[in-house]
């Protein structure tokens, strides 16, 4: 066993990489009905800085591994991701923290679809078939908001949103793979983080607080568990290969569902308990394809 094949270790790594990306999420629920979206997503961008790029000089990758030759694709990439981002923090202020991340595990079946039309690659059973359980999936878990004369704007909103961020994502995956053939991890991470942060300065005309006490320690936390959580999962690919990881992607969804209940003491609706096995397969079915999956793919494309 060589030093980069330690695959218990790329394991543990993976699930803490879970419990990590968890916390981003409470501490962005926790701030979202008092800080304006687009000063949460500074907050994560920026202290989400520090980890990566300490992390990076470390592995000599900075400055000097942030040479591009494609900086279109980066700009794509980038638009993408913080497109997705904003997306999602909006889906997680009307939504339950899970079921926000449950429909982002659509992610990877949109991509492979994707993938067909932008990247030319074949359209199989296997990615009919994740594509048909997630959408199934999606339906049970946004039919009973249709169809109820009841319907809360808000949660359609939120759910509409969640797609919105999924469907961002598999664009940003995209890119990923293409930029993965020629740019350094490092730089195509920073770059999305940099692209983030600039989008989020926009909105400060819209109007931002000042954030002081508990507030502040919420929104460094969300950018301080989300940089830590992309190092965690880099690192699991490394020593561990992308199949071997894949069935501990799903466990990611356990802390959320916890969070839910004890943190913030919302109820599971029966909806999501209907959805969350379809979606789960679909997505399972759709990781079936990823033994190509180079282990520089640890960086998630967005959050």
């Amino acid at each position: 066993m060589t030093d980069t094949d330690r695959p218990r270790f790329g394991i543990g790594l993976r699930i803490l990489s879970g419990v990590l990306m968890a916390g981003m999420f409470v501490c962005v629920k926790a701030v979202s009905e008092d800080v304006p979206l687009g000063e949460i997503v500074f907050f994560r961008s920026a202290f989400a800085l520090i980890p990566l790029i300490v992390f990076l000089w470390l592995r000599n990758e900075f400055p000097q591994g942030l040479a591009t030759t494609r900086p279109m694709g980066h700009l794509l990439r980038a638009s993408f991701g913080a497109l997705a981002l904003f997306a999602s923090f909006a889906a997680i202020a009307r939504l339950n923290v899970a079921e926000a991340i449950l429909i982002a595990q659509l992610s990877p079946i949109l991509m492979a679809i994707a993938a067909v039309a932008l990247l030319g690659e074949r359209l199989t059973a296997l990615r009919v078939g994740g594509l048909a359980f997630g959408f199934a999936g999606v339906v049970m878990m946004v039919w009973p908001e249709l169809g109820s004369g009841g319907t809360s704007g808000t949660r359609l909103i939120g759910l509409l949103l969640a797609l919105l961020s999924a469907a961002l994502s598999a664009l940003a995956l995209i890119m990923v793979r293409s930029l993965n053939r020629t740019e350094s991890p490092g730089a195509i991470a920073l770059y999305f983080v940099l692209a983030s942060m600039l989008g989020a300065l926009a909105t400060l005309p819209l109007g931002w607080l000042l954030p002081t006490g508990e507030t502040l320690l919420l929104l460094i936390g969300a950018g301080l568990f989300g940089g830590f959580a992309h190092i965690a999962m880099t690192l699991a690919f490394r020593y561990a290969e992308a199949t071997r990881l894949a069935p501990f992607e799903y466990i990611a969804l356990l802390w959320p569902i916890l969070a839910d209940l004890l943190i913030f003491r919302l109820s599971l609706s029966t909806s999501f308990l209907f959805a969350l096995p379809l979606i789960l397969l679909g997505a399972a079915i759709a990781s079936l394809e990823k033994k190509d999956v180079k282990r520089a793919s640890g960086w998630s494309p967005a959050k």
